[in-house]
């Protein structure tokens, strides 16, 4: 074992030295830029001690890497600095992340605009998808599917932002600065202004504490979600949909539109109340009137903006009748008004019209009632007045152009953003219930009588898109839907608002026992109705990060799989339109991994144009910060749900199931063995909590959801909930949840009676889910840093576990690599391979940090600490986690 350790740190140096050497020249100036002016800030504020310090710290960790150097040896120079010196240097190795990922940003948005040549669409693009729709299916079935396609992304709370809100805006600046100092039309003055403003922000990066010192609450959550829609969303669902357009057809921006608006964001932020006793029927108000405020605020602006604009004359393009007919109501209603922007664009009656619309949305905001919109509908068939009246002028490139983004944006958003959807464990309705039927009823069953009232409130206010979804944790049976419904009843009697009840499958039995539920579901009077006002659409929500947590990822992946095929078939013999809302997170551990690959791995039948996800935490930010890269996330998701619906792709996955269907059982079947012999020995638990800084993760303050269930440290994987189980792991390095127990699954298809390697490796060409499954670990194995994670496992003074926990390490490293074909992992991911490699020396270097004192903290000793210094080294195993998650870039 130890001689496969070496062999792997020597290949570990010469692959690093090869991503160094294929570093692209525009990145390489972007880090070493960043870099020397974040030396010069830490040279500044701390001394040129400190910046030496940091410099022999890293480059230790890089002789490591090449095998000049012990680990030993690393960690006894870390063990020399007082723990203030080593806070200090964490907080530098933390703050060069932010910057690293920053340049790498900048550097994938230069690459997208460049493969945009325009001389042929883009891999994995709508357009890519367009043409080979064109080709497969004809105009005919192509429109048919573009006219239902969906795709529904809903934001979660679930804390999985290490970052404070203040870096997060630092980070901005820092990026809008380097932008600037990059634009190749820069004077030097310019240039050098740029450079001077580089640094003062970075300066400030520095400054800003790393950690939070306060808990965030849910409308916190809110707040911040909100700047993803202020900065990205609102102008980027448009664009996609203009994208769409033109490869639907020619012309697009004088023609009517061919492309629909297909995304419906949804949010669980202030709305989802599983364990989580902050959010209340309150918190649920306030964060949709959050969310209206800014929709509106965004919709009046754009109004504005495009009415200012719009300065076509009654001479050249006369309004249309039914346009003059609603300019002299609106006089007549509001004259005051109408007569100010009358005299302010004289003859402009275009540009009058949607004025006077931007008047109306405003007061809509500020509950004006005698001028406010009624609905999102009434706001559209103004719109679409206007742009009906200059079409018929001729002046279609108004018609179709900015005004149509307009038009795109209220069907997407209305006046509500995203739809809030309420979840509940179901094990509180059932308690809820029988208090009510005893007279009784506690504090919390009055709260969840209070959140259908107002789910009611909010329907009467904003309309039923805007909140009627309640999903149902741990739905066991039809009688855990039955009991919302119930439930509404006892809180609203006849007045009980329109609730889509949507049941959540999480455990291994549960994902078998679904498609029963949904059957006894068919059976209630308040399904049957639903059904028969939707077009019988039904929802359903699979949970991934319990379900690999409870299996490990091989088992939970085949049953997911299994799940979804079953639910497919069952919809189609029971005439139901449905939806599997995938509960996926952002970590390879919970679900994560590139999400258009995970749509093309689905069972057939379970996309059929219709795709939900949750997008989590740092999720949001890495998808959404950056108006081209959330642009090109959703091209790649919306162009896989397109191609996974088609009957040819849907063929070959289905083909490719069946005939690797027992070699994928034999897989999952000893994969879950090997999972459950570690996670469910006697002692596991304890030994986790000791090896992993589970227990300092609470303090980061993440979110305003706890991250255990009940109280005290776990006694088993079921008290603790996936996110803090995956964000640990990935701190040891070890990166467990994301490949434990494929190794031995993988043996025992190689093994004696099994099929061999070589149809393991044909499943990993010819089937999407297998590959998904082998990619995603290779691609956490790889992040996995074997002789620090040994250093971690030894904390636990339980060698059996450690020994257990690497020498499946090395078997699946090594049998994945088998089955890819690849000499070093991510070897066919050129990108990815060289972001990995060129981070590992500096998460190395906090991980060192980290160890030592995490190593303090874990001692025998550390009952008698003093209090001053528990808290400092507490503090350096903060700042080295949030750095850690930094390098990594993901926690949960």
């Amino acid at each position: 074992m130890a001689a496969t350790a070496s062999h792997q740190a020597q290949r570990s140096g010469v692959e690093r030295h090869s991503a160094v050497s294929e570093m692209p020249d525009e990145l390489r100036a972007d880090v070493r830029l960043l870099g020397e002016l974040l030396g010069r800030v830490i040279a500044e504020d701390g001394g040129p001690d400190l910046l030496a310090d940091v410099e022999r710290l890293r480059k230790a960790v890089i002789a490591a890497r090449r095998r000049d150097m012990s680990v030993d040896e690393v960690a006894a120079l870390v063990a020399e600095w007082p723990v203030d010196r080593s806070v200090q240097i964490a907080r530098a190795f933390t703050c060069y992340f932010h910057l690293v990922n920053l340049a790498e940003e900048h550097f994938r948005i230069r690459t997208l605009r460049a493969r945009d040549t325009g001389e042929a669409p883009l891999s994995d693009s709508l357009a890519q998808a367009v043409n080979e729709l064109k080709h497969d299916l004809g105009p005919g079935e192509l429109a048919r599917m573009i006219d239902e396609l969906e795709f529904r992304p809903v934001l979660t709370a679930h804390p999985t932002e290490a970052r404070r809100r203040a870096v997060v805006t630092a980070i901005q600046r820092i990026s809008t600065q380097l932008a600037e100092y990059n634009a190749p039309d820069r004077g030097a003055q310019e240039r050098e202004e740029a450079h001077r403003r580089l640094l003062e922000e970075i300066d400030l990066l520095w400054r800003t504490a790393q950690l939070r010192h306060t808990k965030l609450d849910p409308l916190d959550e809110v707040r911040t979600a909100m700047s993803a829609f202020d900065e990205t969303l609102f102008r980027t669902v448009p664009r996609v949909y203009r994208s769409l357009d033109a490869a639907l057809a020619d012309g697009s921006g004088t023609r009517e539109p061919q492309a629909k608006a297909f995304i419906r964001y949804g949010s669980w932020i202030g709305g989802d109340r599983d364990g989580n006793p902050n959010v209340t029927a309150r918190v649920t108000r306030e964060a949709v009137l959050i969310q209206a405020e800014h929709v509106l605020t965004a919709l009046e602006n754009a109004t504005t903006r495009i009415g200012r604009t719009l300065t076509t004359s009654a001479l050249y393009s006369p309004p249309s009748r039914e346009l003059a007919e609603r300019l002299a109501v609106a006089a007549d209603d509001h004259p005051e008004l109408v007569a100010e922007l009358s005299k302010r664009s004289p003859r402009e009656p275009h540009r009058q019209w949607l004025l006077f619309v931007a008047a109306r949305i405003a007061a809509t905001r500020r509950r004006d009632l005698d001028l406010a919109y009624r609905s999102p509908d009434e706001l559209l068939a103004d719109l679409r007045a206007c742009q009906a009246s200059l079409a018929s002028t001729g002046a279609t490139r108004q018609a179709y152009g900015e005004l149509q983004h307009l038009i795109w944006q209220v069907e997407t958003f209305g006046f509500h953003l995203a739809e809030l959807e309420v979840r509940q464990h179901s094990q509180v309705h059932a308690a809820a219930l029988k208090e009510i039927a005893e007279g009784r009823p506690s504090e919390r069953t009055e709260e969840v009588l209070a959140t259908i009232r107002m789910i009611a409130w909010i329907q009467e206010r904003f309309g039923v898109r805007a909140c009627s979804r309640y999903v149902v944790s741990f739905t066991r049976s039809a009688d855990d839907i039955a009991a919302v419904y119930e439930l509404a009843g006892h809180a609203l009697g006849g007045r009980a608002p329109v609730l889509d009840v949507v049941p959540l499958f999480e455990s291994g039995e549960d994902l078998a026992n679904s498609a029963d539920v949904l059957t006894g579901m068919l059976r209630l009077p308040a399904v049957q109705e639903r059904l028969a006002a939707n077009g019988r659409r039904l929802e359903v929500m699979l949970g991934y990060s319990d379900s690999a947590k409870e299996l490990g990822p091989a088992a939970a992946t085949l049953k997911l799989y299994d799940a979804q095929a079953e639910l497919a078939s069952w919809a189609l013999a029971n005439d139901v339109r449905l939806t599997l809302f995938h509960g996926r997170g952002g970590a390879l551990g919970r679900g994560g991994g590139p999400a258009n690959r995970a749509v093309l791995a689905q069972a057939p039948g379970s996309v059929a144009g219709r795709f939900k996800v949750t997008e989590q935490g740092e999720v949001i930010f890495a998808r959404y910060g950056h108006p081209a890269i959330a642009h090109r996330h959703i091209e790649q998701v919306t162009n896989a749900v397109l191609l996974a619906s088609t009957p040819s792709v849907e063929a070959r996955t289905a083909d490719a199931a069946a005939r690797y269907r027992l070699l994928a059982e034999k897989v999952a079947s000893a994969s879950e063995r090997a999972y459950r012999s570690l996670t469910e020995a006697p002692g596991f638990p304890e030994w986790f909590g000791l090896v992993s800084p589970l227990e300092e993760i609470g303090s980061l303050r993440l979110g305003s959801r706890p991250a255990r269930r009940g109280l005290g440290a776990p006694r088993s994987l079921d008290d603790l909930r996936a996110i803090p189980w995956v964000f640990a792991w990935a701190q040891t390095r070890v990166n467990l949840p994301g490949w434990y127990g494929l190794g031995s699954g993988l043996l025992a298809a190689t093994s004696e009676g099994g099929p061999g390697i070589e149809e393991l490796r044909q499943a990993y060409r010819e089937w999407p889910l297998f590959a998904s499954l082998i990619d995603n670990a290779e691609m956490s194995l790889a992040k996995t840093d074997r002789q620090i994670a040994a250093r971690y496992l030894a904390l636990g003074g339980r060698q059996d576990f450690a020994d257990q926990v690497l020498a499946e390490y090395d078997l699946t490293r090594k049998l994945v690599l088998e089955v890819t074909g690849h000499s070093w992992l991510l070897e066919s991911r050129r990108v990815l391979s060289r972001a990995v490699q060129l981070r590992d020396p500096y998460v190395d270097a906090l991980s060192h940090l980290q160890l030592r004192a995490l190593s303090a903290l874990r001692a025998e000793a550390a009952e008698g600490m003093p209090e001053e210094e528990r808290e400092r080294l507490e503090t350096l195993l903060l700042l080295s986690v949030n750095g850690v998650a930094a390098g990594l870039q993901n926690t949960g």
